[in-house]
């Protein structure tokens, strides 16, 4: 039993490094990418609709995203969850597509933006404690109810720690690589 137990909490912690991961896509590092708008929601008719369902999104250069909508009614709708959402970035439209230009990072935003970086990662560190925390505490339990003896709970415990510390050191090196992709100038 103890032993699903440390496999459920691996495939919780794994998920946790995960979204942090998908969170990372979405912090703008001066390189245009589609990542950045996918997940804005627009008002589309009374529904809060993902910006990727209603639109052809694009990068035709290096510091440029280009959002084609299906519906040429949406374009205004668009435009206003763009200018809402907080990725800092004027949408231009341009008749049929919204164009957003991606400026060059300022050394203020770059320290900004690393900022938030640790930020999400020390909350995928707390995720993965708690989980931790969760599993030792079914452990211990399985301990006092006699299912599991001291050495093969210590043992696990052990094993626990080691999947936990795996996942930090995973957690720390994305970390890691998207601050360098922030702070590249």
């Amino acid at each position: 039993m103890s032993s699903e137990i440390i496999a459920d909490a691996d495939h919780k912690m794994a998920r946790a490094v995960e979204a942090m991961e998908r969170d990372f896509q979405g912090i703008r590092t001066g390189r245009a990418s589609t990542a950045l708008v996918e997940r804005i929601h627009v008002d589309y008719y009374g529904t809060q609709t993902p910006l990727n369902q209603l639109a052809g999104i694009s990068v035709p250069e290096p510091h440029q995203i280009v959002i084609q909508p299906w519906d040429r009614g949406v374009l205004g709708a668009i435009e206003k969850a763009i200018t809402k959402s907080d990725i800092g970035l004027m949408p231009n439209v341009d008749g049929t597509v919204v164009r957003l230009n991606i400026p060059p990072l300022t050394e203020e935003r770059r320290k900004e933006l690393v900022k938030v970086v640790h930020r999400r990662m020390e909350d995928a560190r707390v995720e993965v404690r708690n989980m931790r925390r969760e599993a030792a505490d079914l452990i211990k339990k399985e301990e006092r109810d006699g299912e599991l003896g001291a050495d093969e709970s210590h043992r696990q415990l052990e094993l626990l720690q080691r999947t936990t510390d795996h996942h930090t050191d995973e957690i720390d090196q994305l970390g890691s690589v998207k601050e360098q992709e922030v702070l590249e100038v």
